[in-house]
């Protein structure tokens, strides 16, 4: 089974929801990340996702924009990204997801960019521009290495959302408010509905994503959706890190007290 699909199985049966954080691969540097990943497991993170850096995240707000160009300003490739995966599997079996861009795939080459995910320890890709067209094609490949592919779903037209659905894998990344990534006070109207509308589709699991960054806000969602995804709130304490404004326990227990919301 599938890293993902064991630990929802795992925490349905604990009744307890999915605690998902993101940081940048490379930020501030490759050694200081793969430290905050052992903060991020050690401290309640059920799955992690890291972001692979480039030039133009057309999904991202500016905290993430930013850890990106602290990563690429040390030359971070995808070549170091992948020896980075290698080293966490090392000491760690927790589910990896890369979130990353349809056009750094294209560039890397499909085959070889799946294959080495495979061999680094990737359970899953987000990638938030890939057109259904190419999800098809990437489909395959991905099946191949034993790869689940990430769909995001928006609350947009019902025909819509029931074909991403159907197709969807691993968990659905359910964005709880339109526009970019960043830590936000109001999202959405009626979130669950929209996550009620999705499992009359589908029984992926739903995680809801998109500007959460308190323990009040995962309190307030974690009663309707299997998981919750906090992503700028952890790069912005990782990028007061790199300023040695905070320690690495620190970040450490500002991501508990959002993993203990969602166990709670």
């Amino acid at each position: 089974m599938n890293r993902i699909d064991a630990v929802f199985k795992r925490l349905k049966q604990e009744q307890k929801t999915a605690f998902i954080g993101f940081l940048t691969a490379g930020d501030p540097d490759i050694p200081t990340c793969i430290e905050c990943v052992k903060q991020l497991e050690q401290n309640g993170c059920d799955i992690i996702e890291i972001g692979i850096p480039f030039s133009d995240p057309i999904a991202e707000g500016p905290v993430i924009q930013e850890a990106s160009l602290r990563a690429l300003q040390n030359d971070i490739t995808t070549e170091t990204v992948m020896r980075m995966v290698s080293n966490i599997r090392e000491f760690s079996q927790i589910p990896l997801v890369f979130l990353l861009y349809y056009n750094q795939i294209f560039k890397y080459g499909a085959s070889r960019f799946l294959r080495e995910s495979e061999a680094a320890g990737i359970d899953a890709l987000i990638i938030p521009d890939l057109p259904m067209e190419h999800r098809e094609e990437l489909k395959p490949l991905a099946d191949a290495h034993h790869i689940q592919l990430i769909s995001l779903v928006t609350p947009v037209s019902s025909v819509r959302k029931k074909s991403i659905a159907e197709q969807s894998e691993g968990f659905l990344y359910c964005v709880t408010s339109l526009g970019v990534t960043g830590e936000r006070t109001e999202f959405q109207a009626d979130l669950k509905a929209f996550l009620n509308e999705l499992s009359a589709y589908s029984d992926t699991p739903k995680a809801l994503g998109f500007g959460i960054s308190t323990p009040q806000q995962i309190t307030e969602m974690k009663s309707y959706a299997d998981g919750v995804i906090v992503g700028s709130a952890i790069v912005r304490q990782i990028g007061r890190l790199a300023k040695q404004e905070i320690t690495l326990e620190e970040i450490g227990s500002f991501v508990k007290t959002l993993a203990d919301a969602a166990h709670a």
